[in-house]
């Protein structure tokens, strides 16, 4: 989605160094609300796993979303036996908004989360990182509907995942194929970027930063997975399909109103960094000539039904004039709107007035061919004139298309500003806060510094440490990256519409 402000904060993406240092890679979070029988053996299956098959130092977080029972007794015990183990609790409910909590103030590079039943075959857990650690892409989801996916679940949850996918690709435009399944990472450079502009604290918040992503521009990967249904699974289906059915209309209300300011988290051109010096590059050309075609096929209908029209009580270089304004109009808004993604209604009026220049120009061709098709026959059929007309307007069209792409919407870059980021990490204590506001335009240069192997770490006892830092730089000040200003987290919120 492009719009009048600046290009994306994100730098390009880079693998990250593998090395010795002090944070972990990988922070597992699992969000959990009365789960005192499955949470123990979820974490030591997990933790058995990852010391396996993990070649990087990792966390696993245990994110307590306002149990009542005895979840928060388990989660400090197993984050007293095992180093790697750390627990927080929030006293309202909500899986979006544990996992805002959590990757916000995380200092690990790359951000996962599993639901507690591990429903997912962990074996996937690798492959689903090693994209994002790799600099391929910026999320990964595993996938339930992927061809090579093995799936054993009842016919009524396969219907409802399946058709609540089908509306995500009818309403939102949505590619990829599976918003739904517990089983997600994120790098966290994007994360920051990203998680600001994501309203949902509750089992929507997959699907809106999938769709924001993607609308982004920002790169998706998909691994298939072979997952097993949990059939004392706590969700109430019939309550989360209805809020995720109003998240989706209130999503795409907001993404056909432009009001998100998605152009902060795209990327640059080039993931390679020999590309990354290359000035002016056209974006999105084959996208924008198809939209330009297709607004260009309508504009011409509309017009030639506006000539006749017209015809019927002017003459042919009256009704023309008035049918090439009138579709001028239209045909500026349309491009303005679907070919170039401008949002919002800042430069519409300039936009306008330097569409009637080309219209100007349109006009001038079309009058000059009817002006030479008269001088050539007195008296030209209609059919003629229509013929004349639209070889002109084919003629205008291309011109067209490269005024307003080089003149009337050009890409534009503005300065970026720097934000501070304060973050409240302390994993033992019963919650991770986040300070600052959401600046307009953040950009710098930004790279990871050396990622630790796994080494066995001596436990911790409980800390609290508040640091302020740049966006961008971890407390020891290790790795960096481009990121924007977190958005305050509001413990005190509540959410009504969770499920759980």
């Amino acid at each position: 989605m492009r719009t009048d402000s600046s290009p994306g904060t994100l730098p390009a993406r880079e693998h990250l160094p593998a090395g010795d240092a002090g944070t972990p890679v990988l922070d597992v979070v699992i969000p959990v609300y009365n789960e005192e029988k499955d949470l123990q053996p979820c974490v030591l299956r997990l933790h058995e796993h990852l010391k396996r098959t993990f070649p990087y130092a990792f966390r696993i977080t245990i994110a307590d979303n306002a149990s009542i029972d005895t979840t928060p007794q388990v989660a400090a015990r197993l984050e007293s036996e095992i180093p790697e183990v750390k627990s927080f609790r929030l006293e309202q409910k909500g899986r979006g908004r544990a996992l805002r909590t959590v990757w916000s103030a995380s200092d690990a590079p790359i951000l996962a989360y599993m639901d507690v039943d591990l429903s997912t075959d962990l074996n996937a857990l690798l492959p689903l990182v090693a994209p994002l650690i790799s600099g391929h892409s910026d999320l990964a989801i595993g996938s339930r509907l992927a061809r090579s996916s093995r799936v054993v679940r009842g016919a009524k949850r396969e219907f409802i995942s399946r058709t609540y996918n089908l509306i995500l690709r009818g309403s939102l435009q949505a590619r990829f194929s599976d918003a739904q399944c517990g089983f997600k990472a994120i790098r966290r450079d994007v994360a920051q970027a990203l998680l600001p502009l994501v309203e949902d604290t509750g089992w929507f918040f997959d699907t809106e930063m999938l769709v924001l992503a993607e609308r982004a521009g920002l790169r998706i990967h998909e691994v298939p997975v072979d997952w097993v249904d949990d059939p004392n699974s706590t969700v109430h289906i019939v309550k989360t399909a209805t809020e995720d059915l109003k998240g989706v209309w209130r999503v795409g209300k907001a993404l056909a109103s432009g009001s998100l300011p998605l152009d902060r988290v795209t990327r640059p051109f080039g993931d390679d960094p020999r590309d990354r010096d290359i000035k002016d590059v056209p974006k999105g050309l084959a996208r924008q000539l198809v939209g330009f075609c297709v607004v260009g096929g309508l504009s011409t209908l509309f017009y030639l039904v506006l000539y006749s029209a017209f015809r019927q009580f002017s003459g042919s270089q009256i009704a023309n004039a008035l049918a090439l304004l009138v579709s001028a109009v239209a045909n500026t808004a349309a491009n303005r709107r679907l070919t170039f993604g401008v949002r919002g209604r800042g430069g519409a009026v300039r936009h306008q007035a330097q569409g009637l220049v080309v219209f100007a120009i349109g006009l001038a061709l079309t009058s000059g061919s009817l002006a030479a098709l008269n001088a050539a026959s007195s008296n030209p059929a209609h059919s003629t004139e229509l013929a004349v007309l639209v070889a002109a307007n084919l003629a205008a069209t291309v011109l067209r298309f490269l005024l307003f792409r080089a003149w009337v919407f050009p890409d534009r870059g503005d300065s970026a500003e720097e934000s501070t980021v304060v973050a409240v990490n302390s994993p033992s204590s019963p919650t991770y806060s986040t300070a600052g506001a959401m600046p307009q335009h953040t950009q710098h240069p930004g790279s990871y510094g050396p990622l630790p192997h796994r080494q066995p770490q001596p436990h911790q006892g409980s800390y609290d440490t508040t640091t302020q830092f740049r966006a961008g730089e971890a407390a020891d000040g290790t790795w960096r990256d481009a990121t924007m200003q977190l958005q305050p987290v509001r413990p005190h919120d509540t959410d009504p519409r969770d499920p759980r």
